[in-house]
């Protein structure tokens, strides 16, 4: 087995339409499991569609994109309003490459290259046990149980974890 040699870029709106794309074959299939066909396609359109991650990227939403061996194999996106405090808004890899310690690099990365964080804090959905563990194993705790009302009459049942850094 080769070494991994994964790269990272910085993100901007000529890469929205790639991200979409990968969120699509990552989410569609991770979530087929633990919500409705339906909700997929409503959280899909409101929140990873080109256009609004484009949005979200006007908002202040930095998007990284994990490259293994030049092959987009997922990205994460991070905001904060203090520059000490961040949420993690979205954080994917892809399913074949998942448990190879690419998001683990990827989010050592993103730690690395922030300026004097405190704390960085995430939802996730109470049924993706495969995330929560990935998160505890990363130094996260839960902080609280939440219901989010994301209209439409569906509703994000999640984990608020929370990584406090030195």
């Amino acid at each position: 087995m080769h070494a991994m040699k994964l790269s990272y870029k910085k993100a901007g709106k000529e890469e929205a339409a790639l991200i979409a794309a990968l969120a699509e074959r990552i989410w569609k299939k991770h979530y087929s499991t633990i919500i409705t066909r339906a909700q997929i396609e409503y959280m899909f359109e409101k929140m990873y569609s080109a256009g609004s991650l484009i949005r979200q990227m006007n908002e202040g939403h930095e998007f990284t994109l994990v490259y293994l061996d030049e092959r987009p194999v997922g990205y994460i996106s991070l905001s904060t309003k203090d520059h000490k405090n961040y949420f993690l808004h979205k954080f994917y890899v892809e399913a074949d490459e998942q448990a190879k310690g690419i998001g683990t690099q990827l989010l050592g990365y993103i730690i690395a290259s922030l300026k004097n964080p405190q704390s960085i804090e995430l939802t996730v959905n109470r049924q993706n046990y495969k995330a929560v563990n990935f998160y505890f194993k990363n130094g996260f705790v839960i902080k609280e149980v939440a219901d989010f009302d994301i209209g439409n009459g569906y509703f994000m049942n999640d984990f608020v974890m929370a990584k406090k850094i030195n």
